[in-house]
């Protein structure tokens, strides 16, 4: 996938979504948020990760010191605030060197980790958005398919809290869209070497199936996995535990 194709087109697909919204519409799946506040939250954070990129940070950047964090009042600078702030970001990785370490939540990773990372981030606001608008989310299967195995990574690498999993149980995921093939299957495990997870098709203690899309809404607790329409195998309690210990 093109990290950096795909971040300006996410990013652009937001801000027209919520261009000619009202400002003070409530986003439920964001707490008290307002579609306001869900759109500077987005531009700040594409400009933040920029920040740490350019900045080579080994510490993270208090999101109050980001360069140029606040959009302009009129609608129309602030969408272009907010596509730029992509393209800043792109520029940021592609001037840094490639074996350059920065911070990140999950320890030092090269400057590009954070274009997946923006992106996955992008997708799931812009989700709260149409959520919060009623309107429809239109994913490409490849790129709802991608966020879920991101997002499975990050909390598979969580050391901050709670195992996702008690130890010895598992979860499988399965997405029905054409042509994903292997990579439209995940398996996570918690055994003696720990978490971890695999495009392995198996058995599991609890298993979702359905399109990518609702897959990726109900991991990232956007909707209920009746909401998505997804079917649901075996011990409910795993998939329950599973969503209390990943909070996005």
């Amino acid at each position: 996938m093109d990290f950096r194709a795909a971040l300006l087109e996410q990013t652009r697909a937001f801000g027209e979504l919520i261009r000619s919204a009202d400002p003070a519409t409530p986003v439920p799946t964001c707490g008290d948020w307002t579609l306001k506040q869900l759109f500077r939250h987005v531009g700040r954070g594409n400009r933040w990760a920029a920040q740490i990129v350019s900045e080579r940070r080994t510490e993270p950047l208090d999101p109050r010191d980001v360069r140029d964090g606040r959009p302009p009042e009129d609608p129309d600078g602030a969408i272009e605030w907010l596509n730029a702030g992509a393209q800043v970001l792109i520029d940021a990785v592609d001037r840094a060197r490639p074996d350059t370490k920065v911070w990140t939540f999950t320890g030092p990773r090269p400057g590009g980790w954070w274009l997946r990372r923006r992106l996955h981030e992008v997708v799931v606001h812009r989700a709260d958005a149409a959520l919060a608008l009623g309107a429809d989310l239109r994913l490409e299967p490849e790129m709802a398919a991608d966020g879920i195995s991101e997002w499975i990574e990050l909390a598979a690498n969580n050391r901050r809290g709670p195992a996702p999993l008690d130890r010895g149980e598992s979860l499988h995921l399965h997405a029905t869209d054409d042509k994903l093939g292997p990579t439209g299957e995940w398996t996570v495990v918690h055994d003696e070497d720990g978490v971890w997870w695999s495009h392995n098709h198996g058995k599991a203690g609890v298993a979702l199936k359905g399109p990518a899309t609702g897959l990726l809404l109900a991991i990232t607790r956007r909707v209920t996995a009746e909401q998505a329409g997804l079917e649901m195998f075996g011990d409910t309690a795993v998939w329950d535990a599973w969503l209390e210990r990943t909070p996005f």
